[in-house]
């Protein structure tokens, strides 16, 4: 179980935020962090692996306490057993694959090489250096490496997020694959509600610096208008008026779907935007959802 309760001043572009959260985590859940861009999600699990400190408040994990600024404990990410994949694969270019993990083993640790070689499908691969590897097989080894200390907490900023939707798909199912035989804690970032209904147990809503609501995927993006039974997420692709209709074409995975909408379904949502399609009384409903 993880539970912090930290604040800190962050300074952006746009000025300064307090980071202000208080929050728990099961043993065993995967929890999604889920906001604008700016809420502080990625700050959140900097402080989380030892990569930033927090002006106050304490975060433990599993019965140890990394964080107390009170009683004045820090303990260094090296001694926090955590595993962190960020979006960039960050992969030593001159090293071969096996090379990489074996860099990242700690002293004395249990050797889980060529298990996790095996897991994530890497045996052909094993012996390449990274510029010869796709975007996903990059992936696949920084998650790999992040998981070769068996950690009890594994850290995911939008780590699929450059990549194709099949890719993604297959991506997913590994790190539930891995969290499952592992065991572990897993917090990931992600504004993909299809990745984030498929793979959370709760999401964690950010705005802000705060986390403004927490609940299962279902509750979060189900607007309570659309309860429905056949319901799918997309982005806006295109939206156009005839007479006094908005025709809005939706990309759902690999298919365009055009939904006839009226101008306060349509109020305030733009090309780019992330829907929720569903259907009530027979009749297609769309809900802007981020």
């Amino acid at each position: 179980m993880i539970e912090l309760s930290i604040q800190k001043e962050l300074r952006s572009s746009g000025g300064k935020m307090l980071l202000d959260i208080e929050l728990s985590v099961g043993k065993g859940d995967i929890v999604t962090l889920y906001g604008r861009s700016g809420a502080g999600k990625t700050s959140l699990l900097m402080l989380l692996a030892g990569l930033m400190r927090p002006d106050s408040g304490f975060i433990r994990a599993d019965g140890q306490t990394w964080t107390d600024t009170e009683k004045r404990i820090w303990r260094r990410p090296q001694e926090r057993n955590v595993g962190l994949v960020f979006q960039e694969y960050a992969l030593f270019p001159n090293m071969t694959v096996m090379e990489n993990l074996s860099y990242a083993m700690r002293k004395g640790q249990k050797d889980e090489r060529e298990h996790l070689i095996e897991i994530m499908d890497l045996k052909d691969l094993k012996n390449r250096k990274p510029d010869t590897l796709s975007g996903g097989q990059k992936q696949r080894v920084a998650l790999a490496r992040a998981l070769v200390n068996k950690p009890s907490v594994l850290l995911l900023d939008e780590p699929l997020s450059a990549l194709d939707q099949d890719m993604r798909g297959k991506l997913q199912q590994y790190i539930l694959q891995v969290h499952r035989e592992y065991g572990l804690t897993t917090i990931l970032i992600s504004h993909d509600v299809t990745e984030i209904i498929k793979m959370s147990d709760y999401v964690m809503e950010m705005e802000l610096g705060r986390v403004i609501r927490k609940a299962t995927p279902g509750e979060i993006f189900t607007h309570e208008k659309l309860n429905a039974k056949f319901q799918f997420t997309g982005e806006v692709m295109k939206m156009s008026r005839q007479d006094f209709i908005v025709i809005v074409t939706v990309l759902v995975g690999r298919e365009l779907v055009k939904v006839v909408a009226n101008d306060s379904e349509v109020e305030g949502m733009e090309v780019g935007d992330r829907v929720l399609i569903a259907s009530k009384a027979f009749n297609p409903v769309i809900h802007k959802i981020s």
